[in-house]
């Protein structure tokens, strides 16, 4: 039984628990280990049965496609049990409705002499359709690196600045939702400003910039201010 985290991490659940609760080892692997090139799962799932645990869904934010299409090739039979994604338990958390949400975006660190601006187009592209867009933000694993919603939103501005885009400032409304499905779970609504001063905790966090909100949609959203 193996597990990767590189992609997400369980919150709430370190590694021996889950091996506590499963009554066996769970070897956890990084990306090389998952990915071709590394272990060879499949090679090994022709003699006997192979478990692959993820946090989140394995097919939507933690895709693992490629794996299951060298499976297909290799003629081993494959069971996906889907779990829940921060896909629908965002949206859901803030009280939006998920059909009006365009396409999702991703923030990464900027590093030395690089820093893109694309990470910010779909952003623009769905305000300037009237849709929600949900922010996901970089993880290095096994940097033990997970950016945070403060550092989100301040790459934002930064980004909104460098392409033109006054309309994204301090005073734009954003949601943060932090360790989604967790009994510590923190979901909030608020302008940039003060949302960016406010502590959210511990990983993993992600943002929602809102297109216009319907009559329930600001109501929920009022509610979590």
């Amino acid at each position: 039984m193996y597990a990767e985290f590189y992609t997400a991490i369980l919150t709430g659940t370190p590694h021996r628990e889950l091996e506590a609760f499963l009554g066996r080892p769970v070897q956890v692997l990084d990306r090389l280990g998952v990915e071709k090139g590394g272990k060879d799962l499949v090679a090994e799932a022709k003699g006997k049965e192979v478990c692959l645990l993820t946090a989140g869904d394995p097919l939507t934010a933690t895709t693992h496609t490629d794996l299951l299409v060298r499976a297909h090739a290799a003629g081993v039979p494959v069971r996906i049990v889907h779990g829940s994604s921060i896909y629908a338990a965002a949206p859901g958390l803030l009280g939006l409705q998920h059909y009006k949400f365009g396409r999702t975006t991703t923030l990464v660190r900027p590093e030395a002499n690089w820093s893109p601006t694309s990470p910010f187009d779909a952003l623009a592209e769905n305000h300037a359709r009237g849709l929600h867009t949900l922010v996901l933000l970089d993880i290095k694993a096994d940097e033990g690196y997970f950016m945070t919603a403060n550092e989100g939103l301040r790459l934002l501005l930064e980004l909104a600045q460098r392409t033109g885009n006054p309309w994204f400032d301090a005073g734009t409304q954003v949601g943060v939702v932090a360790r989604a499905g967790s009994d510590g779970g923190v979901r909030r609504t608020g302008p940039v400003e003060a949302m960016a001063r406010q502590d959210f905790g511990p990983p993993l966090h992600c943002l929602v910039v809102p297109g216009p909100l319907q009559v329930v949609e600001q109501e929920a959203w009022d509610l979590l201010r």
